[in-house]
């Protein structure tokens, strides 16, 4: 899992996006459009990366339903010291 978590939120692309959605849902679990709303990001971007993290089972889904609430799972908070480790990391490269 650590390996995947430095792939996903550091080394690609998407990384510091998925950063602020797993920070965002730190915070509370929310939907897709709360999470576009609050990170000020397009829904499709935000349903793309929400899609990549619940691949990888870094969040999950609470149902399937149009609204449904993304929280974070439990093997990712088995490794949040490994994620908060990342996330200095993303820190210091994008200020």
């Amino acid at each position: 899992m650590e390996g995947a978590l430095w792939h996903l939120l550091a080394s690609s692309r998407g990384g510091p996006t998925r950063v602020r959605v797993l920070r965002a849902l730190d915070e509370r679990p929310r939907n897709a459009n709360e999470l576009a709303t609050e990170l000020d990001m397009d829904y499709t971007t935000i349903r793309h990366h929400l899609d990549v993290l619940m691949d990888n089972n870094i969040v999950r889904r609470t149902d399937d339903d149009y609204a449904t609430t993304y929280l974070i799972t439990d093997q990712a908070r088995v490794n949040w010291d490994v994620i908060e480790e990342i996330f200095e990391t993303v820190d210091q490269e994008n200020p």
